[in-house]
């Protein structure tokens, strides 16, 4: 949201993560996760991140509810956080690192704020709250008060430009975090982990920032990996695949829960690494009119509770074959391939693994009653030619109605001794 004064403003979220030590060597990870709110983010070393929220305040409810979000996720990533908005950046800093919790979309409700913070609590140069406090200001208020001239002269002109910028009566300029073009983020675990399900709760926080920055790429992946460093071994790769391209932080949580649920530990792990490779271009979904509605990844998100159950071994597509015989006409789907198909009549949903022999009654096949012909015969001969695996196919099959209602998909064998067999069921 843009607020029309001198210049455009837009609102700050300044989010200070209170463990200092840690934040530091996590700043950047903290980053690429705040992408998932927006992607204007900016670092405000040593502690914090600025956020430019102006664009997804509606998209998140309002900037109570964004606060809320921010605030959990921030929490998620293992650190609590001071948060304050405000429509200039050096605004919404002074406003976190005094823990004012404040929500200001206006100058004036800024410079109202910001008019009762002690000066100590900012990043004033140093030496100026003392000499403030000297003369009596013991707020940022007290102290714009006093003549601009005066106040100069006590503070010096760095100082004065600092309280220019907080108030919004000088730009503030901040460059942007530049999202690595590469995901790989670590994190050194507190103590070694012999369980791998124990690791789901520091592992989720590389998941939450590979989302975020995803979002802030606008893409998705099909495949990451999660390094489980051990002390003196080879790392443990733990490769999470989804059945289609994603950059949905619960997906990327669900997988990773199953893997580690199934992952027997060969030694303890020390720490962790996830990396991203293939990134896939994947614009954002449009919402529903009516309701939440669903989002058709449920095929998807099986697809990947399987394999991560199952193995990958267990669990592929099936792809339609150049070949006219019923068994040759499908072939295992390998990832990213396609099938070839030939033209064909009416195929059953239900294939058998061996054709069933049928009996015969004048002429007519039988099975617990009388077949009858619905539709027919379409002929088949392929493999002539020497199919090894599958043989010579000369059959006349039909589309038949079994006594108690059931369609059938049965064939003549044209080559001797002949016969009648059943070899699959529509649905």
């Amino acid at each position: 949201m843009g607020v029309a004064v001198a210049r455009a403003v837009a609102p700050q979220l300044a989010v200070l993560p209170r463990n200092a030590a840690r934040e530091a060597a996590a700043l950047e990870t903290l980053a690429c996760w705040a992408g998932g709110f927006t992607p204007r983010v900016s670092l405000a070393p040593p502690r914090a991140l600025l956020l430019e929220i102006g664009g997804c305040l509606r998209y998140f409810g309002g900037a109570e509810r964004l606060v809320a979000a921010v605030a959990a996720g921030a929490a998620g990533q293992g650190f609590g956080a001071r948060t304050a908005i405000a429509p200039t950046p050096r605004g919404a800093l002074w406003l976190a690192r005094a823990e004012a919790a404040a929500i200001c979309l206006d100058l004036p409700m800024l410079a109202a704020t910001l008019d009762g913070v002690p000066p100590e609590v900012v990043d004033l140069p140093a030496g100026v709250p003392e000499r403030l406090a000297g003369f009596g200001a013991a707020t940022l208020g007290a102290a714009r008060r006093l003549p601009r001239a005066g106040l100069a002269q006590r503070i010096g002109a760095a100082g004065i430009a600092l309280l220019a910028q907080a108030y919004g009566e000088l730009p503030d300029p901040r460059p942007d975090f530049v999202f690595p073009e590469r995901f790989a983020q670590s994190l050194e675990l507190p103590a070694p982990v012999e369980n791998a399900a124990a690791l789901l709760f520091a592992a989720r926080r590389l998941t939450a920032a590979l989302a975020g920055w995803l979002a802030a790429r606008r893409a998705g992946i099909a495949e990451c990996v999660l390094h489980l460093d051990h002390r003196g071994r080879v790392p443990t790769a733990v490769v999470l695949r989804f059945a289609a391209a994603t950059r949905d932080a619960e997906r990327l949580e669900r997988v990773l829960r199953e893997r580690l649920e199934r992952l027997a530990l060969a030694a303890p792990a020390e720490g962790l690494r996830l990396a991203a490779d293939g990134v896939l271009d994947l614009p954002g979904h449009s919402g529903v009119l009516f309701g939440s509605g669903e989002r058709g990844d449920g095929m998807a998100a099986l697809i990947e509770r399987l394999r991560a159950r199952l193995g990958d071994a267990y669990v592929h597509g099936i792809a339609a074959a150049p070949d006219h015989r019923p068994e040759g006409a499908t072939r295992i789907l390998a990832e990213g391939d396609a099938g070839t198909a030939v033209a064909a009549g009416p195929r059953p949903f239900w294939l058998l693994a061996r054709p069933e022999t049928l009996r015969e009654r004048d002429g007519r096949p039988w099975r617990n009653g009388p077949l009858r012909l619905l539709a027919g015969p379409e002929r088949i001969e392929s493999g002539w030619w020497g199919g090894a695996k599958l043989g010579d196919a000369r059959r006349d099959y039909f589309v038949a109605l079994t006594a108690d209602a059931r369609w059938a998909w049965i064939f003549r064998e044209l080559r001797p001794p002949g016969g009648w067999f059943l070899h699959g069921w529509f649905a």
